[in-house]
């Protein structure tokens, strides 16, 4: 079959699909990767086609709108500012997600891409399934990840859940709507689209581990998670040979990156992190990301995109910003982390690494010091408790195949005859 994998944001928004789509293009179906231009690379890498979207997020978050976010200290402030980010740029992407459906039979769509893409199917009489890196259906059981909030108890998790979710489903409106008149469609409203797709139990698979996050029991049957997508790095890929020399000079260092997360003053922010790494005792290795985070001496060195899969096996602990694909990536490795989360769902992935007793601590990154920092650095490098219970999730972590149930059900849509997809 032929498969577009539709997804949309920072790397760490794509490149679990990557993952995903190798396998499916191994098991012999015709995949293409559908998202923004500058991650073309990690399509040919892990073997798939590639459709480009117009909009280059990095030069979203480094516009004068993109800048606003910083000025947002709470998840709310920071969600309604992103709201008006998204919708003043996601019509752009509108055409080419079109244009990829046309020449497909099965949509496989992320969140960022949802409403439209379940738009687009619905007009094509495609079949789609939901490929979420998130649990964002609402639930008593915790509070919308997007938020960054603590629990408001069960109905006020729910209420707020569905409300983020209205809100989610405004940034798609305008375009959706003018989908749908291209496409001879019903007008519907996007609070209708959605309880029509919950009514029907349109699929939707999650790419994160239930050891890490357990099923909600109040979800709909529809809602399943299957453990993580890895993303694919090539066989043949390995570390710089400058990094690898740093890494044999001495004690295994730490890990600290923000991937695409920004920052105001990426100066200030470095001194701050080497200050606690070498009061710490420990060397380090800075990823300069999005942020720009940098420092090149004896104990420090910089990189930029490597592969974690490659480099987190050989780090004491890692200081990141929390985001799904980083701490998926730790766990993975079996190492204690160093949580500093900066927006959106990074609190709530925060909070399960501290709950499963693999991190110390969060520090939120606004509250960041370096006292703050060094002491969680010491706690997780020298309590062997954390790297103990790190290694014992991360062996259970690989014993789950987490595309094998997106892989079964692509294959049920192609030994199936062609039906139309559910509205969004």
């Amino acid at each position: 079959m032929r498969v577009a994998v539709m997804t949309a944001g920072s790397r760490g928004d794509v490149a679990p699909y990557t993952g995903l789509g190798h396998a499916l293009a191994q098991a012999g179906h015709q995949v293409t990767l559908v998202t923004h231009a500058r991650f073309a690379p990690l399509a040919a890498a892990a073997g798939t086609d590639f459709h480009a979207l117009p909009v280059d997020p990095l030069a979203e978050l480094r516009s004068a709108r993109g800048q606003a976010l910083h000025r947002s200290t709470t998840g709310a402030g920071k969600l309604v500012r992103v709201i008006a980010l998204a919708r003043s740029a996601i019509g752009r992407t509108a055409d080419d997600l079109l244009e990829a459906a046309r020449s497909s039979d099965v949509l496989l769509l992320s969140s960022s891409l949802g409403p439209l893409g379940h738009t687009i199917a619905e007009g094509l009489g495609l079949p789609s399934i939901g490929v979420y890196l998130q649990p964002l259906a609402a639930t008593g059981e915790f509070a919308p990840p997007v938020t960054g909030t603590r629990s408001w108890g069960p109905l006020g998790n729910r209420l707020t859940g569905q409300a983020v979710n209205a809100a989610v489903d405004r940034i798609f409106a305008d375009s959706a709507r003018t989908l749908q008149r291209r496409l001879d469609l019903p007008l519907t409203r996007p609070r209708a689209a959605r309880r029509a797709r919950e009514r029907q139990d349109w699929p939707i698979y999650h790419g994160f581990s239930p050891l890490v996050v357990q099923r909600p029991r109040d979800w709909r049957p529809g809602l399943r998670i299957t453990g993580y997508w890895w993303p694919h790095d090539p066989p043949q890929a390995q570390l710089p040979a400058r990094l690898r020399a740093f890494l044999s000079a001495g004690p295994p260092p730490v890990f600290v990156g923000l991937g695409s997360a920004t920052v105001p003053d990426p100066e200030q922010l470095s001194r701050t992190v080497v200050r606690a790494l070498r009061t710490a005792g420990l060397r380090g290795v800075i990823q300069r990301g999005w942020s720009g985070l940098a420092c090149e001496d004896d104990d420090m060195f910089t990189v930029d995109e490597v592969p974690h899969q490659l480099l987190f096996p050989h780090m004491a602990a890692a200081v990141h910003h929390a985001g799904a694909g980083t701490t998926a990536a730790a766990l993975r490795a079996g190492i204690p982390a160093v949580p500093l989360p900066v927006q959106f769902d990074a609190a709530f992935w925060a909070a399960r690494l501290t709950a499963l007793g693999v991190a110390p601590t969060a520090i939120p990154l606004r509250r960041l010091t370096a006292e703050a920092l060094t002491a969680a650095l010491v706690q997780a490098t020298t309590d062997p408790s954390y790297l103990r219970r790190s290694r014992a999730l991360a062996t259970r972590l690989r014993q789950e195949d987490g595309t094998g149930p997106i892989l079964a059900a692509v294959n049920r849509l192609g030994n199936s005859p062609a039906r139309p997809a559910t509205s969004d």
